[in-house]
């Protein structure tokens, strides 16, 4: 039996695969319900993050930009980690990226390069706002890997000292071989293509990764950190994930606390180990030492 034959057995497999086609037909034919309206600053601004009033401190005197991931937002994708990382004293901002035309509940579907794009512009502004000279990124999923556009192609390490990468696709992905199996799908990798850019920009091998993989993973005077989970069923394999640079830092959660089961969604949302992580980067000064008892810290 060939490999490619056996990968859709396993019932993670299947679930991935359904919700890769599920999310690529919701696209291409949007509901009512996906002509809501997206976040607003204002809305975030009131629990906390997104207050371009904010003025960095002595002790963290950079603003953290959180990057959400594929199909998230700059609200739902946060509302964890921000009101964490407000509480320890930074200034928090979030933006939504990727928006497709007709389409404004999805983001992160856009063309990754396009995307880096946004954030280029979003960090500008909240300099500005702050004045601040540099931020500090936290990004999720996609939002740990399309960064590293801005960083390398686009002149982001001028504006960034710190890139913090939770489950970050920095190479690609192949979703559990799964990707392999499009060209038995006929029409899938077009209808990928042309109605979720964002989505096929990601699948390891894709133009987009070999031109983000074609400079080094790196660019100096930019402080790396990455932090991966071995449960993760989406950026796959995990190990992946991992950069390699003079000022990086990888970490794999279970090396941290052994019983933490947190998948891709969850690490990146919820997983208050992972955050220790967070804070341990942001601040490596005052870093403390991350195991299963920062959950409740």
């Amino acid at each position: 039996m060939l490999p490619w034959t056996r990968a859709p057995r396993t019932p993670r497999a299947r679930r991935t695969l359904a919700a890769l086609l599920l999310a690529v037909a919701a696209v291409a034919t949007p509901t009512a319900t996906a002509a809501a309206a997206a976040p607003t600053a204002a809305t975030t601004a009131s629990r906390g993050w997104n207050d371009y009033s904010c003025k960095p401190s002595a002790a963290h005197p950079r603003p953290v930009v959180l990057v959400h991931g594929t199909f998230g937002n700059s609200i739902d994708n946060w509302l964890v980690l921000a009101p964490y990382l407000v509480s320890r004293g930074y200034c928090v901002y979030s933006l939504d990226y990727g928006q497709l035309p007709g389409v404004p509940v999805f983001n992160g579907l856009g063309p990754v390069d396009r995307s880096a794009g946004q954030l280029a512009s979003f960090v500008d502004k909240v300099l500005a706002a702050t004045g601040a000279d540099k931020a500090d990124l936290v990004g999720h999923s996609q939002g740990g890997m399309m960064p590293n556009y801005y960083l390398k192609f686009l002149g982001g390490a001028a504006e960034v000292n710190a890139m913090i990468g939770i489950a970050p696709d920095n190479h690609g992905t192949t979703l559990l071989g799964l990707t392999k199996l499009l060209p038995y799908f006929p029409g899938v990798e077009d209808l990928l293509n042309a109605n979720t850019p964002g989505l096929a920009d990601q699948v390891a091998g894709s133009p987009f990764i070999t031109k983000l993989n074609s400079l080094p993973d790196t660019v100096p005077g930019v402080h790396y950190t990455v932090i991966a989970t071995r449960y993760d069923e989406v950026v796959t394999p995990y190990r992946t994930q991992f950069l390699d640079g003079p000022d990086v830092r990888n970490v794999l959660l279970q090396d941290l606390c052994p019983v933490d089961l947190s998948e891709h969604v969850a690490i990146g949302t919820v997983d208050r180990i992972a955050f220790h992580e967070v804070a341990n980067a942001l601040d490596p000064s005052h870093a403390t030492p991350t195991t299963c008892a920062s959950a409740v810290g």
